[in-house]
């Protein structure tokens, strides 16, 4: 029996109810833009953030050894949506009408998937090279997904969006050193650690981290209110993140640094002077 428009109409409310969900329990930083961004734009980033957590969990929350098959599950699942197929899953299902409308290309959300099947075969990195081919799967995609709907993914700002994502990244690799290592994993790159140890391996990547974040300043000029304030978040909080490794010695293989409450305030309140300046 054919599903009526009006249950079509339910089904993605209730879906949409869903990714909200996921949206408020994991992305703190999404409200901070939201009050600047139209409905029907804070819909398809909740969309897409919920399908980034859901990816992630699946990777790395499944029971144990059952990440693989449940990943394949997923990709299978998102390649049909991706082909214009009827999705079942809730997140899907909300992502679905924001692929087709904002006409995004599929290579995002596979990679994103890639990244995590990844982490379940490789645990360490030998080279820079490799390292950075792995964020490029893992970190950023989301970027491209954000400016796909804000309509701003021209080369260039691809090619600043990937900077910040990396840096971001790499920025929590280094904050991260001793959670990482408790988990059987090390992103800090074995040529690095052979040269100057632990702490000579983590500065190396703070500095890395920093240079990359520093395309966010040029990325947020071409960027519409709503996302120059949420780009402008993100730079400043992996600079942060930098700073209080940079604070702590560099010694991330021994705790776990944090940016203070104080300091999330002055960031907030840094990112919309900034938004607003620019």
């Amino acid at each position: 029996m054919p599903v009526s428009p009006g249950a079509d109409r339910l089904n993605l409310e209730a879906a949409d109810a869903y990714c909200r969900f996921l949206t408020r329990r994991h992305y703190e930083n999404f409200s901070v833009a939201s009050p600047f961004v139209d409905p029907q734009t804070r819909r398809d980033l909740a969309r897409i953030y919920a399908f980034c957590r859901s990816t992630d969990d699946l990777g790395d929350e499944s029971p144990a050894g059952t990440a693989l098959a449940r990943l394949a599950r997923w990709q299978a699942e998102t390649v049909d949506v991706l082909a214009g197929k009827p999705p079942n899953h809730p997140v899907l299902l909300a992502l679905a009408d924001t692929i087709a409308r904002r006409r995004m290309e599929s290579a995002p959300f596979t990679n994103l998937i890639n990244a995590n099947i990844l982490d379940q075969t490789v645990t360490a990195y030998d080279t820079w090279d490799a390292l950075i081919r792995y964020c490029e799967l893992s970190a950023a995609p989301v970027g491209r997904m954000v400016l796909a709907v804000f309509g701003i993914a021209d080369a260039e700002n691809v090619r600043l969006s990937d900077d910040v994502c990396i840096g971001l990244q790499l920025a929590n690799h280094a904050q991260d050193v001793s959670r990482d290592a408790a988990a059987g994993r090390r992103y800090l790159v074995r040529t690095d650690i052979e040269a100057a140890g632990n702490q000579g391996a983590v500065r190396v990547m703070v500095e890395r981290a920093r240079a990359l974040l520093a395309s966010g300043k040029a990325l947020e000029k071409g960027a519409p209110l709503a996302l120059r304030l949420q780009l402008a978040l993100y730079r400043l909080g992996g600079l942060a993140i930098c700073q209080a490794i940079e604070n702590a010695g560099y010694r991330t293989h021994e705790r776990r640094p944090h940016v203070s409450a104080p300091t999330k305030v002055s960031l907030v309140l840094r990112a919309a002077i900034e938004g607003f300046a620019s």
